[in-house]
């Protein structure tokens, strides 16, 4: 018993046991922080193996150089596990290997991460300062980390963790963030390694037509040419305004007796409001805004979808447009490079396209020139645009309103509460009042050149400013004092969406459910232009009923209907259904089940269309 004793202490106060331990116990608090997993047996059994596989590798080739190397993977799976707990803190879903090797440039994280940051997050370094007195103590006692142990462990948990990894694959990859909870992060990043190379996350042989898409949405089909908008702006100039991190409900609200957005309030009134429309981007923020925008296709959702194209032509709005003898051109003043525009802008066929390396590096705020500079240029540009080609289309897209909105005070044109003063919403509100201003400047300056009368013009949201970690206390009572009710999943997901032109519009709101999606397909249907390519989004003039996806920003099987938002099952929460009009919780019916069928026939259907495109 003796022996036993001694043989079972050896083991214990083993140099190689005290740092597999030490990893064990950073483990437990990286999934408790991204998870809030207390299952010890889970986490031994599925996410520690594989990380320890790694480090017992780290011991066993590292040789005389041992306890280095120990201290620089724990440094380093240290910092890799406080950047996907800030990412997931921002985006509230768990970043992909995609997305943390995106991180160097991500103006979204980058820009607000001391909002981020929390004082116990550095506790994840406590175990890497350790490392350094037990690697003097272990030296002292010239007691060595054991190779042949090493091994022994490389082989256990290296077998544990093959095994956990193959039953990962048998699992459907629906939603990142819920598949690494139950599977294991690093089986989530070689199941996602395998998807993207061989397939989109629910890409299969479906093969619905139109008017089949339209029964899973609740509508009986009616041939474009046969629809009430058909055509009233036909042979219409065009200009899409994207504007970053727009919200609905900004649009007719006050603040200190000060309109948020008074420009676009006027507007209105010569205008179609569609109120209840849903942002729908995946990873890729607002250049997938820009793909739904330009081709009626979901985004990937795991990946930025620009990094699953081929970069091959895609049928799109611009190719469709330049049929009809239209020129086109797209403005953004952001770094062309930033989510790989110099292969999207190609892929969707821009005749001209213009961002950093052409427009004016001047009055620069947060991540480029300012949206005056922006459409400044684009009025420079419209002269030489329209002397070239009988119709354009400008598409351009906003900067300024990006997190963490702080503006120049001589550009914060609204008078503030104190209380709302340096808040992350009062910087956000400032900077939406500021590209507001910049927007009903621009549309005057189209009609003193005479041009609003003979223009559509769509303005709209690419996605939600106000989510995350930013958002305080503080914030949440700014948010409830401005909305006279608790800040929602509703509110942080619903984007404005204007279409207006001179003579076209009456000031009609419309309230029956719409995405982003269906941008294109509205557009086209009120031009009078037939795509040649089948579009999953449909006119929200002519349909009523809707049934909508979303990836990434909520679980997925997550849909939206005409009463239901139904938020899927993630890493953190269980399933929840929403009464969509008040956002009261609501019991799951049979009917709940047939939506999330019917939502991800939908989604597997144009996952079909976008492997055509990929790589």
């Amino acid at each position: 018993m003796k022996w036993l004793n001694r043989n079972v202490k050896s083991i214990l106060i083993h140099p190689n046991t005290i740092i597999l331990i030490l990893l064990f116990i950073k483990i437990i608090a990286f999934r408790l922080a991204v998870f809030h997993n207390k299952s010890v047996i889970h986490i031994a059994l599925i996410e520690f193996p594989l990380w320890a596989f790694m480090l017992s590798l780290v011991i066993l080739f590292a040789k005389k150089r041992a306890w280095t190397s120990i201290f620089l993977f724990n440094a380093l799976l240290s910092v890799l596990f406080i950047a996907i707990i800030y990412y997931t803190r921002y985006f509230s879903t768990i970043p992909s290997y995609y997305d943390l090797q995106q991180l160097y440039q991500s103006n979204s994280v980058g820009g607000t991460i001391g909002l981020l940051s929390k004082p116990y997050d550095f506790l994840f370094l406590f175990d890497v300062l350790l490392i350094i007195p037990i690697a003097f103590y272990f030296k002292s006692k010239k007691a060595k980390l054991s190779v042949q142990l090493s091994k022994r462990l490389a082989v256990l948990f290296g077998c544990i963790g093959l095994v956990t990894t193959l039953l990962a694959f048998r699992q459907p990859l629906i939603d990142v963030s819920y598949f690494a909870k139950e599977n294991g992060y690093l089986q989530s990043q070689a199941v996602q390694v395998f998807t993207r190379s061989f397939g989109t996350a629910l890409a299969s042989d479906s093969n619905l037509s139109e008017q089949d898409i339209e029964k899973l949405k609740g509508n009986d089909y009616v041939p474009s040419t046969e629809h009430k908008s058909y055509g009233i702006a036909k042979d219409r100039h065009v200009f899409v305004i994207q504007v970053e991190s727009l919200q609905g409900f900004v649009l007719n609200k006050k603040v200190n007796n000060q309109e948020i957005t008074p420009y676009l309030n006027a507007l209105l009134k010569e205008s179609t409001y569609f109120d209840n429309v849903y942002q729908q981007i995946g990873a890729g923020n607002t250049s997938d805004a820009e793909w739904l925008m330009h081709t009626s296709i979901y985004p990937e959702g795991m990946d930025p979808t620009v990094n699953v194209i081929s970069g091959e032509p895609v049928p799109s709005l611009p190719r469709t447009l330049q049929e009809h003898g239209y020129g086109t051109a797209t403005y953004h003043a952001d770094d062309i490079t930033y989510w790989s525009r110099e292969k999207l802008y190609p892929a969707l066929g821009f005749e001209y396209t213009y961002t950093d390396q052409e427009i004016p590096a001047e009055q620069e705020i947060g991540f480029g020139p300012a949206d005056e500079v922006l459409f400044n240029f684009v009025s420079d540009q419209l002269p030489a645009q329209l002397k070239a080609h009988e119709k354009i289309y400008a598409n351009i897209v906003t900067l300024t309103s990006h997190t963490p909105f702080e503006m120049p005070e001589h550009l914060e044109y609204l008078s503030l509460p104190e209380n709302y003063e340096g808040t992350y919403v009062g910087n956000y509100l400032q900077s939406v009042r500021y590209v507001d201003e910049q927007i009903g400047e621009f549309i005057e300056t189209l009609k003193k050149e005479g041009l609003y009368d003979d223009s559509l013009i769509l303005i709209y949201g690419d996605h939600s400013g106000i989510h995350g970690a930013p958002v305080t206390k503080n914030d949440e009572a700014i948010l409830s004092d401005i909305l006279d009710h608790p800040y929602n999943l509703q509110d942080r997901f619903t984007i404005p969406v204007i279409f207006t032109g001179g003579g076209l519009f009456t000031g009609e709101t419309i309230s029956h459910l719409g995405g982003q999606i269906d941008l294109m397909p509205t557009l086209l249907n009120l031009l009078s232009i037939e795509h040649n390519a089948q579009m999953i989004g449909h006119n929200l003039f002519q349909y009523k009923h809707n049934l909508l996806g979303m990836r990434y920003h909520l679980p997925g099987s997550s849909f939206i209907n005409d009463n239901t938002l139904y938020v899927a099952p993630s890493a953190k929460l269980p399933a929840i259904l929403y009464n969509s009009k008040t956002m009261k919780e609501k019991n799951r019916t049979n009917q709940t089940q047939q939506s999330i069928d019917n939502t991800l026939k939908i989604m597997q259907q144009s996952d079909q269309i976008l492997k055509s495109y990929g790589k």
